[in-house]
């Protein structure tokens, strides 16, 4: 495990080295890993600059994300190869991607559920899946089927407009009976989106998902739940506003997903209003950077040390050096929120949005199993006293999370192709003050 922003500070070390702070640890022991679980759609992401004419051909509305038939979308593909149109085609799924980046940053080991080709020739999408992605990202646990993984075609216009594409092949075909219990009870967090409810026919991933999340409840095993796009939200809101509250504890979205959730266009009240449904928020919103959201208990609040922020709360950020902990855990829980605005104002050229949100929430898992991974070690740190759900304050995962966001946003990528710097600047104040 990589500690995010180790630093010499005391709270920074990693607990395979000495610090006079802490018990001593017995360094012939063999040091314990956590590590979390995502489950996914497998798919291929395939960008290309496309005319309004090529929508039209293939009978596509601009701007919206459609499901096409596998011989549309082969006869899509070799019209835009053909045509010399494709831009890149890598590894995608908001949880592959998600899995990809927190094993890049802890630099340690993910498990990914989902299904994967049988047959794999070298070049095909499967191929292409397996050689871009991180290879701690553990991907012995995906259900072999006998058929092509997914196709997602990003087809950009000449005025910037996406247009999403999908060939869902067999990514949705994952069976509930694969799911092993034990691995799920063992894991530091279960990551899913929300796609796991787009299924129909012979699909079963939904199924699949409902299991690992009936494991992770009953171990008490932090549910996450990134919302994806607003679309599936906007289908039937109340229905997740009941399946979050019931099942999840960490939730990940976007102002547009969180207006489509819980009625509001603001970032911070609609990350107050989600703290009603679960532990601990992440709010993402583009230009106006990051917010978060979770619980403390009124003993073991800490005051931020950086200046009070006006807004929809006032002051909101008051107590954004507090660890968060989940609602049940406290006596007297008491809301805590912390924003943060682009790292250095955001690139100076965006090569690319997708995965940014993704990139956030691997930096918030990297924290929430740095904690794991010191309870495992260092159980009898004074640091565990508090039964936080982090290693670090509100206000220090959100700089690390904007921070990784900064770096999808500047690569052509969503995935990362390297951690951030053991010296980052951008961590250089106190990791838990």
């Amino acid at each position: 495990m990589r500690f995010p922003g180790r630093r010499k500070h005391r709270h920074y070390f990693p607990v395979d080295k000495k610090d006079p702070v802490t018990n001593k640890i017995d360094m012939n022991a063999t040091l314990k890993h956590p590590y979390i679980v995502g489950m996914d759609q497998t798919i291929v992401d395939i960008e290309a600059h496309v005319s309004q004419e090529v929508l039209d051909r293939f009978n596509l509305k601009v701007g919206l994300s459609q499901l096409v038939a596998s011989d549309v979308a082969e006869e899509l593909y070799q019209y835009i190869a053909q045509n010399d149109l494709i831009i890149d085609q890598h590894a995608g799924g908001t949880i592959g991607n998600t899995m990809h980046n927190y094993s890049v940053l802890a630099d340690d080991r993910s498990v990914l559920y989902g299904v994967m080709s049988q047959n794999i020739q070298v070049g095909n999408y499967a191929y292409r899946y397996l050689c871009n992605t991180s290879s701690k990202v553990d991907l012995q646990h995906l259900q072999p089927v006998d058929g092509a993984i997914g196709r997602a075609f990003t087809l950009i216009t000449e005025n910037g407009e996406r247009t999403f594409a999908i060939d869902s092949g067999m990514m949705n075909r994952l069976t509930p009976g694969f799911i092993d219990e034990d691995l799920i009870k063992n894991s530091s967090a279960f990551v899913v989106s929300a796609y796991f409810t787009r299924c129909s026919g012979e699909d079963t991933l939904d199924e699949a998902a409902l299991k690992a999340i009936e494991y992770a409840n009953k171990h008490s095993v932090p549910v996450v739940l990134t919302l994806g796009t607003r679309f599936m939200i906007d289908e039937k809101p109340q229905w997740w506003r009941d399946f979050i509250k019931e099942h999840v504890q960490i939730l990940a979205m976007n102002e547009e997903e969180a207006e489509a959730l819980v009625g509001t266009s603001d970032p911070l009240l609609a990350a107050e209003k989600a703290l009603e449904l679960a532990d601990l928020v992440l709010c993402t919103a583009g230009p106006q950077g990051l917010y978060m959201a979770g619980y403390t208990d009124e003993p073991i609040k800490r005051k931020s040390q950086y200046p009070l922020l006006p807004g929809s709360i006032p002051e909101f950020n008051r107590y954004e050096f507090s660890r968060p902990v989940s609602r049940d855990a406290c006596k007297s829980p008491i809301k805590i929120y912390s924003h943060i605005a682009p790292y250095m104002g955001g690139p100076d050229k965006i090569k690319n949005t997708n995965g940014a949100g993704d990139g956030a929430l691997a930096a918030v898992l990297h924290d929430i199993s740095a904690n794991d991974y010191h309870k495992m070690n260092v159980p009898e740190s004074s640091k565990h006293a508090i039964p936080a759900i982090t290693y670090s304050s509100l206000a220090q995962i959100c700089k690390y999370a904007n921070r990784v966001s900064f770096e999808v946003l500047s690569q052509s990528s969503p995935r990362l192709s390297k951690g951030l710097p053991e010296r980052e600047d951008s961590l250089e104040q106190a990791y838990w003050h």
